[in-house]
């Protein structure tokens, strides 16, 4: 494996000292998965990581960043900084500066990681690639991804995330990106803006970090895109593509199935026909998006349209499984990592799609402010519009949507993800397609997890 850092760029970047003379192929901030070769950051957060030097140097770091010497360690393989924090955003500083790839930054409400995925995936077909692991998308999200971008990469693809003002606007800082991708806005972290247009406005904080001749791309069809608009023309960005029903890339026709979507799409004038592998409207509008930024990023568009054929959802964002019954099996949907009004209409919409009886169990989506009770009563309609047969709520404000439902729907409320394992276990039957989504806060990924490992 390549080195990512010598102690010697390390110690440029940083500002920092070491003794020792160490070459990292890697970074992390998580001894639990880090890999030999890794240089360790001891950032405080939620735990002191100084706790977990001694780990990480055991598991194979080629050293470590502490802001003050771990006792009964080689002072060697440590690299002593001010503030650790900052010594990551130094590290992701250093690796921007040094990198020729192209970057795009991709932030909104919705489907940002799986269009960070998507893409990533796509260009990787057609040079080096280098994206945000996982959900890496904060303050210590976005510098950690940086820091691990190789000087050799292409093309680099981060997703910047918020919840409140004035936090995208550090992270575009941080990234530069050529190109700027705004998946969606909707209501999501409501609770700390005054209504949709705040929300609006701060993911647009991502044009001011785009690079001089850069690019924005933004949905067509939003109340919000005359706003998105005048702010990339604001920062200075002359070309802005939109996308969507009314946008410079649409869809002509869109031929959805369980499975994904056959699209049609007028590409600025050329006509191109693609498979989306993702089932959902959601999905062939978000396509329309990355066929913009692939197209106007000047890479080959009609290779990166083949590539969206074959997608795969994550773990928690879709994620299609098979669960063992008794006397069968169900289709479990796994879109437990996150909700919002918006991404539940769109998965309720998948789920009405899926063949055999259909199930939810429902989280409580989080952070929508005084409109919450409204806001999860409101779910009842699409839901028996999709024709699910029972729909079991869990958490205090999923109990508005409960009494909005007929009574013929409801399968239970309860408190905790973990009392409707059971309910679960006994209402699932062969043929069945159960989707499972809330908030992370809500803990509906530990009731996917339960579910998969008594099922098997």
């Amino acid at each position: 494996m390549s080195d990512l850092w010598t102690s010697r760029e390390a110690m440029a970047a940083t500002g920092g000292t070491t003794l020792g003379d160490w070459r990292a192929s890697g970074v992390s901030i998580d001894s639990r998965s880090l890999v030999p070769g890794d240089l360790f950051v001891a950032l405080v957060v939620e735990r002191d990581g100084h706790a977990y030097v001694a780990d990480a140097l055991a598991k194979g770091a080629a050293a470590a960043v502490v802001a003050r010497p771990v006792e009964g360690i080689d002072r060697d393989r440590q690299l002593l900084v001010d503030d650790t924090q900052r010594a990551l955003e130094h590290l992701a500083r250093a690796a921007r500066e040094r990198s020729a790839a192209d970057v795009i930054g991709i932030t909104g409400s919705v489907g940002k990681t799986g269009c960070k995925a998507a893409l990533a995936r796509g260009l990787a077909l057609q040079g080096a690639t280098h994206a945000s692991g996982k959900s890496h998308n904060n303050h210590w999200g976005v510098p950690l991804s940086l820091a691990q971008l190789p000087a050799t990469a292409r093309f680099g693809v981060f997703e910047l995330g918020m919840s409140r003002a004035g936090e995208i606007r550090s992270l575009a800082a941080q990234v530069r990106p050529h190109g700027a991708l705004i998946t969606a806005i909707a209501p999501a972290h409501i609770e700390f803006f005054a209504d949709e247009s705040g929300i609006a406005e701060a993911k647009a904080e991502i044009f001011e970090g785009v690079r001089p001749e850069g690019f924005a791309v933004v949905p067509a069809d939003s109340p919000h895109t005359p706003l998105l608009v005048a702010r990339a023309r604001a920062a200075g960005i002359q070309r802005i593509v939109t996308f969507g029903e009314a946008g410079d890339v649409r869809a002509l026709a869109v031929e959805p199935d369980a499975d994904g979507s056959r699209v049609e799409v007028d590409l600025a004038g050329r006509r191109l026909s693609m498979r989306v592998g993702l089932p959902g409207e959601h999905w062939a509008h978000n396509a329309l998006g990355l066929l913009a930024v692939v197209d106007t990023l000047g890479a080959d568009v009609e290779a990166f349209a083949l590539s969206l054929a074959d997608l795969e959802s994550e773990a928690g964002r879709g994620r299609r499984v098979s669960i063992r019954l008794a006397d069968g099996e169900a289709l479990l949907l796994d879109d437990s990592y996150n909700a919002n009004p918006t991404s539940m209409r769109a998965a309720i919409s998948v789920l009405a799609m899926a063949r055999g009886r259909k199930l939810a169990a429902l989280g409580a989506m989080k952070e929508l402010g005084a409109d919450s009770q409204a806001r999860h009563a409101e779910l009842a309609a699409p839901l028996v519009e999709a024709d699910v047969a029972r729909v079991f709520t869990v958490g205090a404000e999923m109990a508005a949507l409960e009494t909005a439902l007929p009574a013929t729907l409801r399968g239970g409320h309860v408190d905790r993800a973990a009392d409707l394992v059971q309910p679960l276990r006994a209402e699932l039957r062969p043929g069945d397609t159960l989707l499972v989504k809330g908030s992370l806060a809500s803990g509906m990924g530990f009731l996917v997890d339960s579910l998969m490992a008594r099922a098997a």
